[in-house]
């Protein structure tokens, strides 16, 4: 960054207020700050720059500025400068679509998403796990399932809403094991992440990819069709994806479902933090209601 002091501009969107707009002598950038104590540890800010250069030139993402890691003991944090993208938050540009009625406008745009996915799906990793360090080598994550996630961060539901919940689970946990290889995950790929030309409505950026993993090729898949359950979109989504990497599209909207309820399970356990959590767990709520990866809330 410039040694000239920058205007600094909380970016709308986000639940994490680490991110801004800046603005030095007209020229715009973005900066993301990584506190001292980081969940994610210093290396933080190196790990998020190495993905956009990992995906460069296959997805639309901002072209890395600056990487500065946290100093020590001294309370300066962590920042990662990028550049700043053109288009329209692509949740914006969803409501609008479907306020309007606009099936083809929807299907253009999950076909943007799906290719995305698909795409990154298609970027094969060793073994799951998180990203460590500016090399991208890949850690573990805890040996358990998703019944014993359940168990474990659902403290707060009652037994029996638990047990509900985590027979699906089990059977969701069947249905991802059957696949067997590990891929690139952005693991928040949905439309409030992107950036869309709002009149061709190809994506211009693919932003915020601070819980990239190494992980199953289903699940950002599960994130883009978590709230956005419009026909033309959810079905032009599943087409793009099965156009790159083949299968049927039912199969991998099971499939979809069930890599999803890992994130939901996380979210539900955050209730009453910020309005995606409260959505997770309704959604949640009226899966474990029905026994069925696919319900909806009646109340939405």
């Amino acid at each position: 960054m410039s040694d000239a002091a920058p205007s600094l501009t909380p970016l709308t969107g986000g639940f994490s207020g680490r991110t801004f707009v800046a603005e030095v002598a007209g020229d715009r950038t973005v900066v993301r700050v990584y506190p001292p104590g980081d969940p994610r540890g210093a290396e933080a800010p190196d790990v998020d720059a190495a993905i956009l250069h990992l995906v460069r030139g296959l997805v639309p993402v901002p072209e890395v500025v600056e990487v500065r890691r946290e100093v020590a003991g001294s309370g300066q944090p962590g920042l990662l400068v990028t550049s700043w993208m053109p288009g329209e938050r692509g949740d914006l540009v969803a409501a609008r679509l479907c306020d309007e009625n606009d099936d083809a406008g929807l299907a253009s745009l999950g076909t943007a998403m799906g290719r995305a996915a698909g795409t990154l799906a298609g970027m094969p990793m060793l073994r799951p796990g998180p990203f460590l360090d500016a090399g991208l080598a890949v850690g573990e994550f805890p040996d358990a399932g998703l019944p014993e996630r359940v168990e474990t961060r659902l403290t707060d539901w009652s037994a029996a809403d638990r047990a509900g919940l985590g027979e699906v689970a089990a059977s969701a946990q069947d249905l991802l094991d059957g696949v067997g290889r590990a891929c690139l995950v952005h693991s928040d790929l949905n439309p409030k992440n992107v950036l869309v030309d709002p009149h061709t409505l190809e994506l211009t950026a693919v932003l915020d990819w601070e819980f990239a993993h190494a992980g199953h090729p289903w699940t950002d898949v599960g994130n883009l069709v978590r709230f956005e359950r419009h026909p033309a979109y959810v079905e032009a989504v599943l087409a793009a994806w099965t156009g790159l990497r083949g299968g049927r599209a039912e199969t991998l909207l099971d499939g979809a479902r069930a890599a999803d309820l890992w994130a939901l399970v996380d979210l539900a356990s955050r209730a009453g933090e910020n309005p995606v959590a409260d959505r997770a767990e309704a959604l949640l709520r009226a899966i474990a209601a029905d026994g069925d990866l696919h319900a909806w809330p009646g109340q939405w």
